[in-house]
């Protein structure tokens, strides 16, 4: 979904800066997409850092705190992808990368979504908060954003997310198993990931979800 975004919205663009890159995995895939651009990642934690530059050894990687970004108008497209959650001035790191963004660039962010889905995972993951679409587009908007797509993902699962929510409220973030979601057997996990590729099929014809696990967002700088 991410490499559809980036080629349909971001065309002919010419670098991307990817903030909390982690390991690099998200921007090895769009390296291997898009094989004519300047890649920089950055991560508060350096321990991801040395495996993201062995897999991406022509990419530019820094640490960085992007409440504080140290560029002024560089980036053709900005990605914080799962990221924002986990920062309490979330506001600032929309502002500094506005600032960063040349003039007319781009913004692509995911975000997990519902308050109501709040459960002992975002405890663990260390989440600050859970969006709603309008939360998320306020700020956008009032930093300097115009919203150019807005959508849900991970929209066909909801159920089965509110489910495993309900079934689990009485786990804390100290007794939570971050592994158990990943032992499901191979026949459903091929159902569960048909259901995702449809809704890939329907955003890439325009359709825009309203409820979902996640949100992304494609906004441009005015």
């Amino acid at each position: 979904m991410l490499l559809w975004a980036l080629d349909k919205y971001c065309p002919n663009f010419s670098s991307i800066l990817e903030i909390g890159c982690g390991t690099g995995y998200v921007l090895s895939g769009i390296a291997g997409q898009f094989t004519d651009i300047t890649l920089y990642g950055s991560e508060i934690f350096t321990a991801g850092l040395d495996f993201a530059s062995a897999r991406l050894p022509l990419a530019s990687f820094m640490q960085m705190d992007a409440r504080h970004i140290p560029y002024r108008e560089e980036f053709d497209v900005i990605g914080a992808f799962d990221v924002l959650e986990h920062i309490e001035e979330d506001l600032r790191v929309i502002q500094q990368a506005n600032e960063a963004l040349k003039a007319g660039g781009m913004l692509l962010i995911t975000v997990p979504q519902h308050k109501w889905l709040w459960s002992a995972a975002d405890d663990y993951a260390c989440h600050v908060r859970r969006y709603t679409a309008a939360d998320i587009h306020k700020e956008l908007e009032s930093s300097g954003f115009s919203i150019v797509r807005s959508t849900s993902f991970v929209s066909t699962l909801l159920p089965a997310m509110l489910a495993s929510r309900l079934l689990d409220s009485d786990v804390n973030a100290e007794s939570y198993d971050a592994t158990a979601e990943w032992q499901l057997s191979s026949w459903l996990n091929s159902v569960l990931l048909q259901f995702l590729r449809f809704e890939i099929v329907l955003i890439k014809t325009g359709f825009n979800f309203p409820l979902g696990g996640s949100r992304l967002v494609v906004a441009r700088k005015r």
